[in-house]
């Protein structure tokens, strides 16, 4: 549902959830980023942290510097502001090289879509997505946009390691990882691209707001691209601003 009129959660008790409605929804995203900016350059004395999400903004605050009445005001009044100006996303175009020991689920997901894998992987390689947001890891990328098609549902047995960079589906959504960790997605194929590494400038790559491609790389060229990432080189290429 979107609502008009942002509502105000509790999240223990030194932080509110702003929430713009409840599922994923470019509209619903684009006012939960705004508010963020918005906090960004009218900060309110005590506010400590913003986390934005798909649909809400988290706000962590310092209640004995404000208190909980006048922080839900000030946070309501800049929620209802709808004309403010909003940073431009980037467009990203992503290498990935898809299935074999790369996309290990690739077929799996093929053949419960009714697919074949090169189909998959020109729907998956056509999709324009929307960065929602970054969380669960360092520079974990939460993509909307993929087609109805590809929908999957997370596994079952979830694998205790999956690689970093990892590209893959988890339900309606596709995203990036970037680091070793365990996951329930099923696994499309991998990046090169490091959305986090803590020796670049910026450590992170991507930005909610921001847009994504993904386009297809054979294997041959997988140990070249991964050691230019590694040094530092986005290797993703911004193809609009």
């Amino acid at each position: 549902m979107t609502s008009p009129h942002p509502r105000l959660l509790l999240s223990g008790d030194s932080a509110l959830v702003v929430e713009f409605g409840d599922r994923i929804d470019p509209e619903l995203n684009r006012r939960v980023l705004m508010l963020d900016a918005l906090l960004a350059r009218e900060p309110i004395a005590g506010i400590t942290e913003t986390v934005p999400t798909y649909r809400s903004l988290l706000v962590h605050y310092d209640p004995t510097r404000i208190g909980h009445a006048e922080i839900s005001e000030r946070l309501l009044e800049l929620a209802s502001r709808e004309s403010e100006p909003q940073r431009q996303g980037r467009r990203w175009r992503v290498p990935v090289v898809y299935g074999g020991e790369f996309g290990i689920d690739l077929e799996a997901v093929a053949e419960r879509a009714g697919l074949t894998t090169d189909e998959v992987v020109a729907l998956h390689s056509g999709g324009d997505y929307r960065v929602y947001m970054l969380g669960f890891l360092p520079g974990y990328t939460y993509l909307g946009g993929l087609n109805p098609r590809l929908a999957t549902p997370r596994r079952e047995d979830p694998r205790l390691e999956t690689p970093a960079g990892t590209v893959g589906i988890g339900g309606v959504q596709t995203g990036i990882q970037c680091i070793l960790a365990p996951s329930g997605w099923n696994l499309l194929g991998r990046t090169p691209v490091r959305t986090y590494h803590p020796h670049r400038d910026p450590i992170f790559l991507m930005e909610p707001g921001d847009y994504v491609t993904f386009f297809p790389v054979p294997a041959a060229r997988w140990e070249a691209l991964e050691r230019a990432a590694e040094a530092g080189d986005p290797v993703a290429e911004v193809v609009a601003a």
